[in-house]
């Protein structure tokens, strides 16, 4: 289950009988690395109290959609925003009628519309309500809508009653919960992520740099395990854990970061150059500390070998993708890149007000040469996830139309 470690599940909690099983739903996603807020509806809190949840969560429990503190900074939309996913447990018939219909009426059902995170509903009410002609349409409306729905489980009702309607059990919500984050888009492919900056000294105790956090880097590979893929992260010196079923490979400077690349460049299928590698190392570095003598000090540099341009330029390379940090002409200065590295995509971002460097969010604009997509500001884990999916997008129709071939095991043996 470890599909969930780190990951931002919004819990929504309606009114059910059922609501006393999502004390123990939020204390499994916790056990399993999970970050969990939780919204209640009114009626939810007339089967259990805030309390508990807020003690299981660790966060305070939101209810109130027109709480003049919280919505002051349009608290609604930052729950939005803040969810990987959003799950419903319990969810009443009420609440299933309401989202079918677009209803923004409490704060719950307002973060579900407002939010662009993969949405999941447990259903929980009494057998007749299930199947009443009302729910079924409504259901039906929101299986359409891409919205998952996890059960209902039958069995004995808490009227006494005995038929479909009762909410899945907590362990299995949460097994399901971590299936959304398996897409299997990219199974079976090899994909090298690089990330964060590089080093390059200038003597023991100094170097040249950047400020690279390659948290961006990071959730490109954790984004690239949940699709299915074998994910190897190059990554210059950063404190970061690493994603779940990576395998990580820490480097100091460029040229580490050169051979570690091209020492794997010709097993993997898709290259991912997230890293924001120094162009210019010193051309010499001194084997003691350079004391400081006042006098004004010259550095001579040197480039850097274009890690992109060579794993581009390989004869059976890999599908290709850049980043480009800028801070003027954004898509001119990436679409030059794209066509003088020869790589089959990139995603710019402009650094010019702070944005990108260090922030756990960003914005990009992506092109390739037959296209363009615009990215809007998030969370990087989301816009790992939403950029992860446009490479899948291209890599599998260039392997359709024979323009690349995805490794296996006898490609390599």
């Amino acid at each position: 289950m470890n599909q969930l470690s780190g990951k931002h599940i919004l819990l929504g909690v309606t009114g059910s009988i059922a609501a006393y099983k999502s004390a123990e739903l939020v204390r499994l996603l916790r056990e399993h690395g999970a970050e969990v807020r939780v919204v209640m509806t009114r009626a939810a809190a007339e089967f259990i109290t805030p309390l508990t949840l807020q003690a299981l969560s660790d966060h305070p429990v939101r209810s109130e959609l027109l709480d003049s503190e919280t919505e002051a900074a349009m608290g609604h939309i930052e729950l939005a925003r803040w969810a990987d996913v959003i799950l419903a447990a319990p969810a009443s018939a009420d609440f299933l009628a309401r989202l079918a219909h677009g209803r923004a009426n409490d704060l719950l059902a307002a973060v579900c519309l407002a939010s662009e995170a993969p949405l999941a509903v447990a259903p929980a009410m009494n057998r007749a309500m299930w199947s009443n002609v009302a729910t079924v349409e409504n259901v039906a409306t929101l299986k359409q809508r891409g919205i998952r729905i996890m059960g209902p489980a039958e069995g004995v009702q808490a009227c006494g009653e005995t038929g479909p309607g009762r909410m899945l059990e907590p362990a299995g919500l949460v097994s399901s919960l971590a299936g959304i984050f398996q897409s299997g888009i990219l199974a079976g492919c090899r994909v090298l992520v690089t990330a964060g900056p590089t080093r390059e000294a200038i003597d023991p105790v100094r170097y040249i740099s950047n400020r690279s956090s390659g948290k961006m880097g990071f959730a490109m590979a954790a984004a690239a395990v949940e699709t299915g893929a074998e994910v190897i992260l190059v990554s210059g010196p950063v404190s970061l854990p690493t994603p779940s079923r990576v395998t990580r490979i820490d480097i100091e400077d460029a040229a580490g970061m050169f051979a570690s690349v091209l020492e794997r460049a010709a097993a993997i299928d898709i290259f991912i150059s997230v890293a924001a590698v120094a162009d210019y190392r010193p051309s010499s570095v001194a084997t003691g500390k350079m004391k400081k003598s006042g006098a004004d000090l010259n550095l001579e540099l040197q480039p850097n070998p274009d890690i992109l341009a060579a794993v581009a330029g390989l004869p059976r390379a890999p599908f290709t993708v850049g980043f480009a940090a800028e801070t003027d002409h954004l898509e001119s200065n990436a679409r030059h890149k794209l066509a003088a590295k020869g790589i089959d995509m990139i995603a710019a971002n402009d650094v010019s007000a702070g944005q990108g460097f260090g922030r756990d969010d960003n914005a990009l604009q992506v092109f390739w040469r037959e296209g363009e997509e615009r990215l809007e500001k998030c969370r990087k884990s989301l816009l790992a996830r939403q950029l992860i999916e446009i490479i899948a997008r291209q890599y599998n129709g260039k392997r359709r139309s024979g323009e690349v071939v995805t490794l296996n095991a006898k490609d390599t043996a």
